[in-house]
């Protein structure tokens, strides 16, 4: 037979959702620790279960900003995994939301890992800062060029206008990340509403055309040289422009 307040046992009814067991088994050991330094907030949280993880925090006064071994909080693991009604309370209990876990990842940062727009919509209004940076130098719109979601990027670029002017450690633009990973849509957004350089370069030289091309996102390539021709367009119509404006005033003089 089990021992009551076993951390497995506990671990499984918080996942399971098994609020009346884990009552008793709470009631019977007098609280317990989850595993790996986790506690059943951090659980509850990564599941889901936003009534578990109330139910803990007002009954059993579980510390909602307990981190684990990586740092991680509660707030944390419900982000990382879209869980709206488990971000909303613990914002709602005053969990701290720019709470910084290992590699200096906030919870909007894990949020921007998925492509749950009301999270991230949440934290933000709960003041959540999109410029913030990992110890790899990306924030928050560095990460949903990755995942691709336009909503989220056009979401955050209306919140935070300047969010997209960042480059990782190495220089690598958000334009980079969105063409290894063949996140067309995404691509669009970042060359209508960004300024960047279709040819900008990363500390190996590598420009966003040719890791497109590298990884087979020749739709990408395509896009991005065509952008790269416009632009070369209108330099040559501006010199051309400026060449003309000259000409005339020498004819005036």
């Amino acid at each position: 037979m089990a021992t009551p307040g076993d951390p497995r046992r506990l671990c499984r009814l918080v996942r399971e959702g098994r609020l009346w067991a884990l009552q008793e088994e709470l009631r019977a050991a007098g609280g317990c620790r989850g595993l790996a330094g986790d506690t059943l907030l951090h659980c509850a949280a990564r599941h889901g279960r936003q009534g578990i993880l109330a139910y803990l925090a007002e009954v059993w006064g579980m510390d909602i900003e307990a981190a684990n071994r990586d740092y991680k909080r509660p707030l944390h693991e419900a982000a990382s995994m879209g869980h709206y009604d488990c971000v909303r309370y613990l914002l709602g209990r005053g969990a701290a939301v720019d709470c910084l876990k290992k590699a200096d990842w906030t919870p909007l940062m894990m949020a921007c890992t998925r492509k749950n727009l009301e999270v991230i919509q949440d934290l933000v209004e709960h003041g959540a800062n999109p410029l913030l940076k990992n110890k790899d130098g990306w924030n928050s719109f560095h990460i949903a060029s990755r995942e691709g979601d336009p909503r989220v990027l056009q979401y955050l670029l209306t919140v935070c206008p300047d969010v997209w002017k960042t480059e990782s450690n190495i220089r690598r633009t958000p334009l980079h990340t969105a063409a290894m990973h063949g996140c067309l849509e995404a691509i669009k957004v970042l060359l209508n509403r960004c300024q960047y350089e279709p040819d900008c370069r990363d500390n190996c030289g590598v420009t966003p055309f040719m890791d497109a091309i590298q990884c087979g996102h020749v739709n990408i390539a395509k896009l991005l040289l065509e952008k790269h021709q416009e632009g070369q367009t209108s330099t040559v119509q501006t010199l051309l422009s400026l060449g003309a404006d000259i000409n005339s005033k020498d004819e005036r003089n």
